[in-house]
């Protein structure tokens, strides 16, 4: 990589600000080719995806676009009907043009940036480049997805002006979903290309860039892959099935649900060995070589074509037992059948799960003296003496590898965290009597007085920095607001929530129940933080966190409880707490700005929609989900659904269809599967709601809402009188065709009956006309038929199975 003070005179170089991406071209529509068009789709741009001809045309079908397209089209339409979907809403496939590389190649004369996306193999790649060039326009930028291929090999012969412009962007499939966005340039790469792709994939992408070095499989797959082959090699020296070791490598220890067998299956085989292959044959230096070496058993799976989903069969097999119950059966490396789970129960891994928090989970497990603990300690040793030998070879900063596996992988910590959260000092030893001593500078950044490879410090998260032998803070966290690197800004909390001074007179409340449940002491620091904001000029507040979820919704234990108890008066009083603080935060003198992501329910829906605004990341999934508990929304989210259908109707429109859709999102527990959709169900409302893409940036653009809000004059909004609701004649409508779904099995009985008390409430209750109420009205019809189905049976026994099983029961 140049620096600019490398770079010629007489180079034009176009700041990362000032480079604009409107169109791009996407050469290759296979899994990862077709899901990264509908990445760059539904983020806006234009998007002009390629593939081959077929090579089996008729001489009729020669002339037939149809017919040439067909290899595209069909990639495009199996990726679009994926699960989970690789674009945040059906409208945005508008924005993709489909074509083929003998027709349409010139098409990209019109493009800003072209990824090549094609099958591994350096001599195609390189063909497809020489067209590339004499087509591509001066100063386009052209990049290869390649995840194999050395890039300084595909820029060899390109011009100079195509090698400044040209990189590695490996993106991670699901490239929706996984965030790691790898830079790889080369050594004739401009550095404002890299600076470009830096900022733009943070920015546009909503991706964490990753710049790493032109090294087989790069940084996260040569950590990924290693972490994986080791466990491959330590099968034969640990008595641990299949089962018990995706126990010890998922979310125990921080990892993925899919744990590292699971992952495998889905990833593919086939793809792994490519993978560890390709690193075991470019890498004869690495001194854990032969750990990318395939056992056995693994290559005997190969050929017999398990190769995990994509065959039917890999590491599990899904099955049936006699009585149709759906099994998955684990293989047995030592025999190659496949066999019922079985995992026995280990102290360590029933100690590390009753400890709180990952931080401590890992400590307990790292203490432990039975088999799971052992495997797992190993496993950890070789992870930590690999990566801490990476460094330079891959990375000159530890935190790009930290970063590669939990944005790539899918990890809750990289592996230098790890280290740290179980502790430095405590497992040099311990490595070092199993054969797995840990590099020099290790052992000089401790003697130097450092005890972590990382600390926080002034708000700022910072790295130990190998070269100077100090720490060095994270470049681009300016960017974010990360709670976890301001305790110190704490200003008050309680066993529920923490209040954050962000700066610039703006406070942050953050949840920290489990799954961010919203119960007393949650409703009592959001009324807190309000007082607070008001009575000691702050400017506003906002509601976010940096957890997973923003809220899986109200208390359902303290209600179950209530209502088994019949304690009617303390429920009573729980919704009304719950009405009158969503309330406030509507009515405040002060603006409240929401920052939804991830699973945003029931209560933590209510709050998001009674916000001044929320700036909700793009991949929020949020809904109103009461039915499945067997009540329905009472902390005003029926009251402001109605309000939204009365104000997006026109004097002269039909109000029936608004009250439709509002009433079938509720009864039907509607999640939106996008902040894009959540827009489309009346979730979010476009009059004050915006879309952040990166999700790590959602509460510092909240808080710069908070401040142009203010800054705008902000004044309390009035208490809505002025509703218009249908009365008997809506509810007629909305009930007209529920026998129809109760005689069709469509809907229980129980299900019917709170469909009823939706309508009820949606409608304006027993009113003989349209007529317009006020919120507290619709509020108070909200609680009445929220208590009365506490009162019934069948709704505590879903109460009950959403509490013991995580799922709704259909009763």
């Amino acid at each position: 990589m140049n620096s600019s003070s490398n770079q010629k005179s007489s180079r034009i170089v176009t700041p990362a600000n000032q480079r604009h991406i409107r169109k791009v071209a996407v050469l290759g529509s296979g899994v990862m080719g077709s899901r990264i068009a509908c990445h760059f789709a539904h983020i806006g741009l234009d998007v002009l995806l390629l593939d081959i001809v077929p090579f089996d045309l008729t001489e009729e079908q020669k002339n037939n676009s149809k017919a040439r397209n067909q290899i595209v089209n069909n990639a495009l339409k199996v990726a679009v009907k994926s699960k989970p979907s690789p674009i945040y809403h059906q409208q945005f496939l508008d924005n993709i043009t489909t074509g083929n590389f003998e027709d349409d190649l010139d098409k990209i004369a019109s493009c800003d940036w072209v990824i090549e996306v094609i099958i591994e193999r350096l001599d195609i790649k390189k063909a497809l480049f020489d067209k590339v060039e004499k087509l591509r326009k001066p100063g386009s930028l052209i990049t290869s997805n390649t995840s194999g291929i050395p890039i300084s090999m595909l820029a060899e012969g390109r011009s100079e002006e195509f090698q400044r412009h040209f990189c590695g962007t490996h993106f991670f499939n699901p490239p929706r979903y996984l965030n790691l966005f790898e830079i790889i340039p080369h050594t004739t790469t401009d550095l404002e290309v890299i600076r470009f792709f830096e900022h733009y994939a943070d920015l546009f992408l909503g991706k964490t860039p990753v710049l790493a070095k032109d090294t087989p499989a790069f940084i996260a797959n040569r950590i990924g892959v290693f972490s994986m082959s080791a466990i491959f090699q330590l099968m034969n020296d640990f008595d641990l099935s299949i089962g018990e070791i995706d126990a010890i490598t998922g979310p125990l220890t921080g990892k993925p649900k899919s744990a590292t067998f699971r992952t495998a299956d889905v990833v593919g085989l086939d793809t792994l060995i490519k993978v560890a292959k390709g690193v075991y044959d470019n890498c004869p230096k690495d001194e854990r070589r032969s750990t990318f070496q395939i056992p056995d058993f693994v290559l005997s799976m190969e050929q017999n074509q398990w190769l995990g989903d994509k065959t039917g069969q890999g590491f599990y097999k899904k099955s049936k037992t006699e009585e149709g119950k759906r099994v998955f059966l684990e293989l047995d490396p030592k025999t190659l059948e496949y066999t019922a789970s079985t995992k026995r129960p280990f102290d360590s891994i029933t100690q590390a799960k009753a400890a709180g928090g990952l931080k401590n989970k890992l400590r307990v497990l790292s203490k432990g003296n039975d088999e799971a603990a052992r495997f797992n300690n190993t496993v950890n040793a070789m992870v930590f003496q690999y990566c801490a030998n990476r460094i330079p070879e891959i990375s000159d900063e530890l935190y790009r590898i930290d970063d590669g596996m939990r944005t790539g992988f899918g990890w809750k910590m990289g592996p230098f965290e790890m280290w740290d959260a179980i502790g430095i000092k405590e497992t040099l030893d311990q490595m070092t009597s199993m054969g797995f001593e840990a590099p020099q500078w290790v052992h000089s950044m401790l003697a130097s007085g450092a005890t972590s490879f990382y600390k926080h410090q002034a708000g700022q998260r910072k790295y130990w920095d190998i070269p100077s032998a100090s720490y060095k803070a994270v470049p681009g966290q300016e960017h974010f607001i990360i709670l976890a690197n301001r305790k110190e800004d704490v200003v008050w909390n309680n066993s529920g929530t923490n209040l954050y001074n962000l700066g610039d007179g703006v406070l942050n409340l953050e949840f920290k129940t489990k799954m961010n449940s919203i119960g007393g002491e949650v409703l009592e620091g959001i009324n807190h933080a309000i007082s607070k904001a008001e009575n000691e000029g702050w400017k506003g507040l906002v509601l976010g966190n940096d957890a997973s979820n923003f809220s899986a919704g109200a208390n359902l234990a303290m209600i179950l409880m209530l209502a088994v108890e019949q304690e009617y008066d303390e429920l009573d009083l729980a919704i009304r707490q719950f009405q009158q603080t969503a309330m406030r935060v509507r009515h405040s003198s002060i603006p409240v700005v929401a920052g939804p992501h991830g699973m945003t329910l029931g209560g933590g829906c209510e709050i998001t929609m009674h916000s001044d605004a929320a700036l909700a990341s793009a991949e929020t999934y949020i809904g109103l989900v009461e039915v499945g508990a067997g009540v329905i929304p009472a902390g005003g989210g029926c009251k402001e659904l109605a309000l939204r259908a009365s104000d997006y109707c026109h004097t002269n429109d039909p109000k029936i269809p608004r009250i439709v859709e509002a009433f079938t999102h509720i009864a039907t527990a509607k999640v939106a599967s996008s902040a894009h959709e959540a827009f489309q169900l009346g979730l979010l409302d476009k009059r004050k709601d915006e879309i952040v893409i990166n999700s790590k940036r959602v509460i510092a653009e909240a808080k710069k809402k908070v401040l142009e809000l203010h800054n705008n004059g902000y004044s309390q909004p009035p208490i809505r009188k002025d509703i218009e609701v249908m009365g008997r004649s809506g509810m007629a409508a909305l009930l007209s065709g529920l026998s129809g779904f109760e005689l069709g099995n469509y809907a229980t009985p129980h299900d019917i009956t709170i469909a009823k008390k939706i309508a009820y409430v949606l409608c304006g209750g027993d009113l003989s006309m349209p007529s317009k109420v006020s919120e507290q009205y619709l509020l108070d019809l909200e609680r009445e038929a929220f208590l009365s189905l506490c009162g019934e049976i069948k709704t505590q026994q879903r109460m009950e199975s959403i509490l013991k099983t995580g799922k709704p029961l259909r009763n």
